[in-house]
């Protein structure tokens, strides 16, 4: 092997790579950064300077860290801004976390895959005063311009007759004295066109109108402190057949009223005494005694002269509101009668919505719901049985109480009235809660599965201000800002008379 050839002593890398055949890149002089004048010229030691003023530590408070991932941070932090809902719908207000505009559309919502929401229903929970009224006009007025109509099943403070005017709608008036009148067992577009339908559709009409009419009635019953079994039942269907002429296999379903039902019962035709099974008329009399006197109550009390006749009520279904009122019913201090009231007009709104055309799309208030729920048992059912067709209606029902336990004033705390009021929480995936005093905290808790911040936001922050409410969006949660125009202030303000 040959002696390694040394190199010279001034050999350097660049002269290796050029004998090599290479070249290497030239060097770029980079000028130096200017200096910018700092605005704190030293440093401060962790623990500050030791001098008076100059906030010296004699030790360094450690900080706790966490390390979890971003679906684990809100069940630590459950009020962080997250994702924020679709920018369409009504804009009412600002999201207080994010700083975003706040958006709603429960229809929307319901189509929407990504929101876990599956039915349109709102319920809104409130002081008197904290601005339930108010949000909900604000969304009426707002929603129009996306082709909703509202339809104020009882407006029972006339709260809704500022915004009707505006809307250029009179409000219809109901209460003693008053020519509006309602009758709850009408058919609605159901009867329409009968003698057109072929037989099968027929039954199936038949089916449905009489499933809301007893359920109307059975809530009017029991709202008399009547039991309603299966007797009653069974009695109630066979005669309202035959009223409505379902039974002679009449061309066209004749129309009745809760009085033609009572007169019906006080004095029965044969043939209704051997359908129901009794061995004869004074049997069937003592039978359906507490019935009769509980439907006779109705109609030379609670009924007479509102919902006792043909109704008078013609609203025009394509106005962009329609509001019932029973501001005259209300002052006569008559709560149940109240309750009885608005139970009967939701059975008649449901019954109108029944054939609603495509794209007919409708925001149906049931204020003061609290009137129907505390009647009874039967008059919780109604109500449960109205909100749950509201997907299928394509409707938009808005139910308001003053606070979450409202519902369970039906009946003692474990009682099935009780329970199925504690349900119809679970009808809605839209809960807004505004401003409540700090002792219903723990029912916050209890009934809606709030956390102790959670509370806090409503019984605290919420109280600050009016508008201010913690909206739960499905499992969402956000601490919303209603905010109002100048005009929806004016159309929105129920405080006249306080302030008179």
């Amino acid at each position: 092997m040959p002696p390694r050839k040394r190199l010279g002593a001034d050999a350097s890398v660049g002269a290796l790579v050029r004998r090599a055949g290479g070249r290497l890149p030239e060097r770029v002089e980079i000028p130096d950064e200017p200096v910018v004048e700092r605005l704190f010229r030293s440093g401060v030691p962790a623990r500050g300077r030791r001098r008076p003023g100059h906030g010296w530590a004699a030790s360094q408070t450690r900080i706790a860290t966490y390390e979890l991932t971003s679906d684990q941070a809100p069940v630590v932090w459950p009020l962080i801004p997250g994702d924020g809902l679709p920018p369409w719908g009504a804009e009412l207000g600002y999201d207080v976390l994010s700083g975003g505009t706040f958006y709603c559309d429960p229809m929307g919502w319901v189509a929407d895959d990504a929101i876990p929401v599956t039915n349109p229903n709102v319920f809104i929970f409130g002081k008197p005063g904290r601005g339930k009224s108010a949000l909900v006009k604000a969304f009426l007025l707002r929603m129009v311009r996306f082709g909703y109509r509202g339809l104020v099943l009882g407006d029972v403070k006339d709260e809704y007759e500022n915004l009707s005017r505006a809307l250029g709608v009179q409000p219809f008036r109901i209460g003693p004295g008053m020519p509006g009148r309602v009758n709850p067992l009408d058919a609605g577009p159901l009867g329409d066109s009968w003698s057109d339908l072929p037989a099968a559709e027929q039954r199936r009409r038949v089916t449905v109108i009489t499933g809301r009419w007893l359920t109307l009635l059975r809530g009017l019953v029991g709202s008399q402190g009547v039991p309603f079994g299966p007797t009653e039942e069974r009695v109630l269907t066979r005669v309202l057949r035959e009223l409505v002429g379902w039974a002679d296999s009449a061309s066209e379903l004749a129309p009745i009223t809760v009085p033609d039902v009572w007169h019906v019962l006080d004095d029965p035709p044969e043939a209704l005494v051997r359908d129901t099974r009794h061995a004869g008329r004074q049997e069937f009399l003592d039978d359906t005694r507490l019935l009769r006197d509980a439907l006779g109550a109705l109609c030379d009390g609670s009924l007479r002269g509102m919902f006792d006749g043909p109704s008078t009520v013609r609203p025009d279904w394509r106005a962009p509101i329609q509001s019932l009122s029973l501001r005259a019913l209300h002052d006569t201090g008559n709560q149940a009668a109240v309750g009885i009231a608005l139970m009967c007009l939701n059975s008649w709104g449901q019954a109108m919505r029944e054939l609603a055309e495509p794209g007919d799309r409708r925001i149906v208030l049931r204020d003061e719901a609290w009137l129907q729920t505390r009647l009874s048992l039967d008059a919780v059912m109604s109500l449960d049985a109205n909100l749950r067709l509201s997907r299928r209606d394509g409707d938009v029902q808005i139910v308001t109480y003053h606070k979450p336990s409202d519902p369970l004033s039906a009946g003692d705390a474990d009682s099935q009235a009780a329970q199925i009021a504690r349900d119809l929480l679970h009808l809605s995936d839209i809960r807004v809660l505004m401003g409540q005093d700090g002792e219903v905290a723990a029912e916050l808790g209890g009934l809606l599965g709030l956390t102790r911040l959670q509370q806090d936001v409503v019984t605290g922050w919420a109280m600050q201000e009016k508008g201010r409410a913690l909206w739960l969006v499905g499992d969402r949660k956000f601490k919303v800002q209603t905010l109002l125009t100048p005009l929806e202030q004016r159309l929105t303000y129920t405080n006249d008379a306080v302030a008179g």
